[in-house]
């Protein structure tokens, strides 16, 4: 899963060398931590939160089975 949104987010930033995926497995969530430099949030995140929501779209679609959260860190 990791792969996936890291190939996703560095498609989409102009300095895809920041771009870092963290996962964290609590119980039966996996949590995906992304970082980015922060000049490239707003590209991340998109108008009104488009893209950071059909990031998420396709990580869900990715694992019906487990549950999967992703959050962009500052």
């Amino acid at each position: 899963m990791k792969a996936l949104v890291e190939h996703i987010v560095k498609a989409i930033v102009d300095q895809p060398d920041f771009v870092q995926v963290e996962e964290v497995e609590e119980g039966q969530t996996l949590n995906l931590r992304l970082t980015v430099h922060p000049e490239d949030m707003g590209k991340v995140i998109g108008k009104q939160g488009r893209t950071v929501k059909a990031i998420r779209s396709v990580v869900y679609a990715a694992t019906p089975s487990q549950r999967v959260r992703l959050d962009i860190v500052d």
